[in-house]
Parts: structure tokens; sequence; C-alpha cells
């Protein structure tokens, strides 16, 4: 959705869009917490090849998802309207 879309969206649908963007948040955030421990052991047993690149690879992916920047905007428009306290 583009930000002229989030613009249209209702308070309550503009609600369900921030929980559904915050269960995918906390999901992102454990998976790249998973792969952070991955380079961890990679490193401890001297595993410098896949072990490494994989998942630094996978890390940028996630944190480059479109869905970061969309959360980030709703929670810019939730403010804005005064959803939001945060």
């Amino acid at each position: 959705m583009k930000e002229e879309q989030l613009e249209s969206l209702t308070d309550k649908e503009l609600l369900a869009e921030e929980k559904a963007l915050k269960s995918f948040s906390i999901l992102n955030a454990f998976l790249i917490g998973f792969l952070v421990g991955i380079i961890i052991v990679s490193i401890y047993f001297e595993a410098y090849t896949l072990g490494l690149l994989i998942p630094l690879f996978l890390i940028y992916k996630f944190t480059n998802d479109p869905k970061n920047k969309r959360r980030k905007a709703v929670d810019d428009l939730l403010k804005k309207r005064q959803l939001k306290n945060n």
C-alpha cells in the first residue's frame, strides 16, 4: 500500500493493519536473532564459509523488507491521528 492509500484507511482499519504488521515484526525479529545465533556458533566453530554468508544475506533481506517501511508509515500515521501514544 502506498502512503496515499494508508491515508484513506479508517481508524479501525489502520489499527488492524498495525496489529498485522506488529506480528510480522515480532517474527522478523525472532528470525534475525536466530540467524545471529547461527553466526555466533559459526564463529565459535571457525566455520567461516556458508555459516556466515547465508545468515548475513538473510539478515540483509529481512531488514530491507518493504513491510518494515510500511510499518514505519503506519506508525507515523497513527501518531499523526493521535491513536497511538508512543
